[in-house]
């Protein structure tokens, strides 16, 4: 399964491909690609907007992933940052949607939860076991990517745990 994950901003965009198979009950990753969405903040917004549309359009027709997997949003202290967020995250979704890449939604409670075990862990920690968790010390040094790195992970922990528990049930 190749998956996308996202960390929506409108001045960076965070995303990461990886590979990602469950071979005897283990997790084998692969990180193909791991960057960033960058838009120039002396741009209008809506100027932004549309380059993170193309550039996303770019990366899903290279890439081709199968299943997305984006960060919610959670309630930010500094309002003015949140409108425009959430309107770079409605371009992100439409843009996969256009795609018809099915789209996962994690809060970031539930990926740090997830990736960590831990609800509240903070940026190092997650690093840190995403390193364990990919085997390889080569993470994307910007929060943004391994965020999105995190995002992507948490999606195949999760669709994992699912096919674990339909399997029990039958």
């Amino acid at each position: 399964m190749r998956i996308i994950g996202i960390d929506p901003g409108m001045a960076i965009v965070g995303y990461s491909i990886i590979d990602a198979n469950i071979i005897d009950d283990e997790e084998h990753y692969s990180v193909v690609e791991s960057g960033s969405i960058q838009t120039d903040k002396s741009m209008d917004k809506p100027s932004r907007l549309l380059e993170i549309a193309q550039d996303l359009n770019y990366l899903i027709n290279l890439y081709k992933p199968d299943v997305a997997s984006v960060e919610e949003l959670f309630f930010f202290k500094n309002a003015k940052t949140i409108v425009p967020v959430c309107e770079a995250r409605g371009v992100i979704l439409l843009t996969l949607k256009q795609f018809r890449i099915p789209i996962n939604e994690y809060t970031p409670l539930a990926i740090k939860q997830t990736v960590t075990g831990y609800g509240r862990a903070n940026k190092t920690d997650v690093q840190e076991m995403i390193k364990l968790i990919i085997r390889s010390d080569q993470i994307p040094k910007l929060d943004d990517s391994s965020d999105a790195m995190a995002i992507a992970i948490c999606h195949v922990r999760n669709s994992f745990a699912s096919d674990v528990l339909s399997n029990m049930s039958v």
